[in-house]
């Protein structure tokens, strides 16, 4: 801004960030970011304001650090490792508010002070879930960039744990997080819907390598791994969960792999998202990355987010185990389902396990649907008793039905202690 390139020194925003957040219900996870935070006192109906623990640096938190009073970018020089930017990164994943009652609008107070340089930016993003079901998707509350602004969001459900995530930009070193306030309200109901599937689409896939690299979420990529990244950090995983997870099916077969990083190319486009919902390139159809659209018909240019001439389609990237296991030898197209997305009807739970199958009928004989490459978490409508069997010497015979799959999944690698999933009915 003109104000800012003027004046090297640091300038003290207070950003009132107000978000109308409709916000949906989530399964936490055994990550640091996912465990329950001190539960608030309110009265029925009035808004609960709780102060964000700036102090509580965790291994969900990456490239920052808490010191004299202040969260800042750990190191300038850390890039997140699919998303090519020339900014230093640091984000922080905060304790989850457990709230008495249901609220559907939360308000954020920043007071960060930033650098002089021109890409420096503080984001908060909040998401929100009730007592048994899926993470809404992260929604930008607001940003400071140097001057007080306001964004806001409607999201699908009302929600009793509301949870922050602080996103640094910094090339100096000087950006400070000094505060952040939450305040949490029930507000009117938003008019759109979630469609009642998962929505899937057909884009182009390019192969993520970067071997030692370090994604968005703090994960350091190892050989053979499994996960993918999407340009957009609305759907991005704590590190080690799969509370955002979408199936890739390939020439060979499908997947299941959590969103561990941002890109390709943008950082702002979450396209598997309504049209009116997005939080970029409004103007294209859901379904249609930014730079699928730059490439194949000079949108924009040409030109992704950040001004780069785009040299594919891509709108998604694949870890090499997931690239390779769904047949793909070469960038190519792929279908992608983006589970988190739908109504989420049912109840949320963890996995375990590795190359899980995922059967059209509760059998091991029936024709495998899916195969999750990993720990994730399943939306869960129904159970059934099917066929008996043992792994890891633990024996059952209750299979689950997973919507977003159109399956059934032994209950041996659903992680909970029960072998019958409690509060599920029979189909």
């Amino acid at each position: 801004m003109t104000d800012r390139a003027r004046s090297p020194y640091r300038r003290r925003a207070a950003a009132a960030l107000s978000l109308l957040a409709c916000v949906g219900v989530a399964v936490a996870t055994p990550s640091a970011g996912a465990a329950d935070g001190q539960k608030s006192t309110r009265v029925e109906n009035a808004p609960t304001s709780w102060s964000a623990d700036l102090t509580r640096v965790t291994p969900d938190d990456v490239n920052v650090r808490y010191a004299k009073g202040a969260l800042s970018v750990r190191d300038t020089a850390f890039r997140p490792a699919s998303a090519e930017t020339g900014r230093g990164y640091g984000a922080q994943v905060l304790a989850p508010e457990t709230l008495d009652a249901p609220v559907n609008r939360v308000s954020a107070e920043l007071v960060a002070d930033l650098s002089g340089d021109a890409g420096a930016e503080v984001v908060v993003d909040v998401r929100g879930r009730s007592a048994q079901g899926a993470w809404t998707e992260w929604v930008p509350a607001g940003a400071a960039e140097g001057t007080a602004e306001q964004g806001t969001a409607v999201l699908p459900r009302a929600v009793t744990t509301v949870q922050a995530r602080i996103t640094l930009w910094d090339t100096e070193g000087e950006t400070r997080v000094r505060s952040l306030r939450l305040t949490a309200e029930k507000g009117a109901v938003p008019r759109t819907k979630a469609g009642a599937t998962a929505f899937t689409a057909r884009v182009f896939a390019t192969r993520e390598g970067l071997v030692g690299g370090t994604t968005a979420n703090g994960h350091v990529i190892q050989p053979n791994d499994h996960f993918v990244a999407l340009p957009s950090r609305r759907g991005l995983s704590p590190n080690g969960s799969g509370q955002y997870s979408v199936q890739v099916c390939g020439p060979a077969r499908c997947e299941t792999a959590p969103v561990w990083d941002v890109g390709p190319w943008n950082t702002k486009d979450d396209y598997w998202n309504p049209s009116p919902t997005r939080e970029m390139f409004q103007d294209l159809a859901q379904g249609m990355p930014e730079a699928q659209a730059a490439y194949e018909t000079g949108y924009n240019g040409g030109k992704d987010g950040s001004g780069r001439t785009v040299l594919n389609p891509a709108g998604i990237d694949l870890a090499d185990g997931t690239f390779y296991n769904v047949g793909l030898n070469d960038n190519g197209w792929v279908t992608v389902t983006y589970l988190w997305t739908g109504d989420q009807t049912g109840k949320s739970f963890p996995t375990w396990g590795t190359d899980v199958r995922i059967r059209q009928q509760a059998t091991t004989a029936s024709p495998e649907v899916a195969r999750l490459a990993g720990p994730t978490t399943v939306n869960v409508t129904c159970q059934v008793h099917g066929q008996q069997i043992t792994v890891d010497g633990i024996t059952n015979d209750g299979w689950s039905y997973l919507p977003s799959f159109g399956g059934y999944i032994s209950n041996i690698f659903i992680d909970v202690a029960e072998s019958w999933l409690p509060g599920v009915p029979n189909c």
